[in-house]
């Protein structure tokens, strides 16, 4: 499909084990401390997609000719606040506690790079949740710690399970990686 060599960019287990199930052949390569942040003023819809490309550009000069690394970020919007991974449990809480009976978007940003060439996409789900108890909340986040997590949560863990009420887009793109849309971009890819 590809006449590259793969490289996602993650530590996620998850994006790895999405990425997996396209059955590629890629190698996961990880570069520490890249700068995250994002212009103020830029429209929340766009930071994942810039953030990905700030990733991808990281890499570009650590490119082999045959090489073509992938580079994701996800982030969560409840109107205008752009939720990110949470610092600590509070914040974990707070940003469930926000999401609680509301309709979110959840962003991912991809960006595929090589030496010559680099396409960025992003794609968007809306995920809505029912009015989460204190006691929910409080049971996920000391049982899951998802600190890892854009908005404080994994819709494939137990939070998912019991408070997502409706998704319309990709389940996997919520998950950290819309990989029916890289599938398509990377059979694209020349």
């Amino acid at each position: 499909m590809v006449n590259y060599h793969i490289i996602l960019a993650s530590n996620s287990p998850r994006r790895r084990e999405l990425l997996a199930g396209l059955d590629l052949d890629f190698e996961v390569r990880v570069i520490d401390g890249i700068d995250e942040s994002y212009p103020a003023d830029l429209p929340t819809k766009q930071i994942a997609e810039y953030i990905s490309r700030r990733k991808a550009d990281a890499y570009r000069q650590t490119l082999a000719a045959d090489e073509l690394v992938i580079t994701a970020d996800t982030v969560v919007i409840l109107g205008d606040e752009v939720m990110g991974k949470p610092r600590d449990e509070a914040d974990a809480c707070r940003m469930l506690r926000r999401l609680s009976g509301h309709t979110h978007q959840v962003i991912t940003g991809v960006t595929l790079t090589t030496q010559e060439r680099q396409q960025s996409f992003s794609v968007e789900t809306d995920v809505t949740f029912k009015a989460l108890t204190d006691e929910e909340i409080g049971y996920y986040v000391q049982t899951y710690r998802p600190f890892d997590k854009a908005g404080a949560y994994g819709i494939q863990e137990w939070i998912g399970y019991i408070g997502v009420t409706s998704l319309r887009g990709s389940y996997f793109n919520v998950m950290g990686l819309p990989v029916q849309r890289i599938y398509e971009a990377l059979k694209a890819f020349r």
